[in-house]
C-alpha cells in the first residue's frame, strides 16, 4: 500500500531523547516498509526513517535554537503540503491528535487517526462530536473510555523493533528504576518511597520539563538528599539498554489514566519486570505474576519488590516478543487500513490497491 504517515513536530522521528509518539511513528513506518510497503513520513527535517522522508521544517521544535517560533503555524504547513498530496496515497494515518479535522473531512474515510494521548479533557467531546467521520485508533481499551461514542475502529498497542532493546547476560539486578518526565502524574515521589522502605537503591532517568521545574524543585529534590536515590537526567535510546537491563524492576507508580506506557514495554525488551500501579492501560499491558505485578498501594508495591526472584526475565522477554514488536503493530495497523479501503473503494480497485 502506499501510507503517509503524519507525525507532530516537536521531536524528530525518532526522538532524539524523550518522546513517544514520534518514536512509535518511527517504529511503524520502518516495520511497514521492511513489510514491503510504500511509505512516506511528514516530520521534521532531522528526522532518520526508512521510508520516504517529506521535510516539514529543518529540525523538531523542542531541539531548535531560535526562540521565537510558531508550531502552529509549522503544524499548518505541514497539513496543507499533506492535503496537496493527499492523491499520491491510499492512507493518510495522522498522529497529530485533531488538527487535521477541518482540513480532510471530504475524505476522511481515507485517513486513520491515532490518538496517542489522554481523552479526558475539557472541550474534546463536543469537537470529536462535531467531526464524527474520521476512523479512529486507541493506543488502548482505557484511553477510549472518555469518548465512548467517537468512531473507534480498533485498538493497536505500541511496538518497539525486536533489535533496539535486549537483555543484559549477566544483569547487575542492584537497584530499581524509575525511566521516563518528572511530573506530579507520573509519580516519582511514589518511586522514591517504595524504593527507599523495599531498602533497594533507585536510580532515576527523567526529563524535568519547564512546566515540571517548580515540582521537581519543590517535591522531589528534598527526597533526593541521602535516601539511596541517584538522579540521571533525560537518557537517549542508546543508554536505556543498561539502565534497564541491569535494574531489579521497573517501577511504573503512576497516578493518571496513561494511555499506554512506552516505557514499560521498553523494560519487557530488556526482561525487566515492571511494577505498576493499576491505572490506565497497565492490566492491558502487564501480565499480573508473568512480566510485573500490578499493585493498588505503596504497600503493595514494597512487597511486590520482595517476590521479584519469582519472575522468569527471559519470560517476559518472549511476551515482549509476541505481543509488543513493532512488526505486530505494524501488521495490525495494516489490517486496519484494508479495512478502511475494503469500505471504501469497489472490490477490484481494492484488490490494485494493496500489495
Amino acid at each position: 500500500m502506499r501510507i503517509a504517515h503524519i507525525a507532530p513536530l516537536y521531536e524528530s522521528v525518532p526522538p532524539r531523547l524523550y518522546g513517544g509518539t514520534e518514536r512509535i511513528v518511527a517504529y511503524l513506518a520502518d516495520a511497514q516498509v521492511d513489510l514491503g510497503h510504500d511509505v512516506t513520513v511528514f516530520a521534521s527535517g532531522d528526522s532518520a526513517t526508512r521510508a520516504r522522508l517529506v521535510p516539514s521544517r529543518e529540525c523538531a521544535i523542542r531541539l531548535d535554537p531560535e526562540p521565537l517560533k510558531s508550531d502552529v503555524a509549522a503544524h499548518l504547513a505541514m497539513l496543507h503540503e499533506v492535503r496537496r498530496r493527499a492523491s499520491e496515497f491510499d492512507v493518510l494515518h495522522f498522529h497529530v491528535d485533531l488538527l487535521h479535522f477541518p482540513m480532510f473531512e471530504d475524505i476522511a474515510e481515507r485517513t486513520l487517526t491515532t490518538l496517542h494521548g489522554r481523552l479526558d479533557l475539557a472541550d474534546l467531546t463536543e469537537t470529536y462530536r462535531r467531526w464524527p467521520r474520521y476512523p479512529l485508533v486507541s493506543i488502548s481499551d482505557q484511553q477510549r473510555l472518555p469518548l465512548r461514542f467517537a468512531k473507534w475502529i480498533g485498538t493497536v498497542h505500541h511496538g518497539l523493533p525486536k533489535d533496539l532493546l535486549a537483555p543484559v547476560p549477566s544483569p547487575s539486578d542492584g537497584y530499581l528504576a524509575f525511566l521516563g518526565r518528572i511530573s506530579p502524574e507520573k509519580r516519582p515521589d511514589r518511586a522514591i518511597a517504595i524504593a527507599r522502605d523495599a531498602g533497594v537503591p533507585l536510580r532515576v532517568a527523567a526529563k524535568v520539563d519547564v512546566a515540571d521545574r517548580v515540582y521537581y524543585h519543590d517535591r522531589i529534590e528534598p527526597m533526593l538528599d541521602g535516601s539511596g536515590v541517584t538522579f540521571i537526567g533525560e537518557i537517549g535510546e542508546a543508554d536505556k539498554r543498561g539502565f534497564l537491563g541491569n535494574a531489579r524492576a521497573l517501577l511504573f507508580p503512576i497516578d493518571w489514566p496513561e494511555p499506554f506506557g512506552l516505557v514499560m514495554i521498553e523494560a519487557m525488551a530488556c526482561g525487566t519486570p515492571v511494577i505498576a500501579w493499576n491505572r490506565g492501560s497497565v492490566r492491558e499491558v502487564i501480565d499480573h505474576g508473568v512480566t510485573g505485578f500490578i499493585v493498588e498501594s505503596h504497600e503493595q508495591a514494597v512487597e511486590a519488590v520482595k517476590r521479584l526472584p519469582e519472575l522468569d526475565r527471559a519470560e517476559i522477554r518472549r511476551v515482549f516478543e509476541r505481543r509488543f514488536s513493532a512488526s505486530v503493530m505494524a501488521q495490525r495497523y495494516l489490517d486496519l487500513y484494508r479495512r478502511l479501503a475494503g469500505a471504501s473503494s469497489p472490490p477490484e480497485r481494492n484488490l490494485a490497491r494493496i500489495a
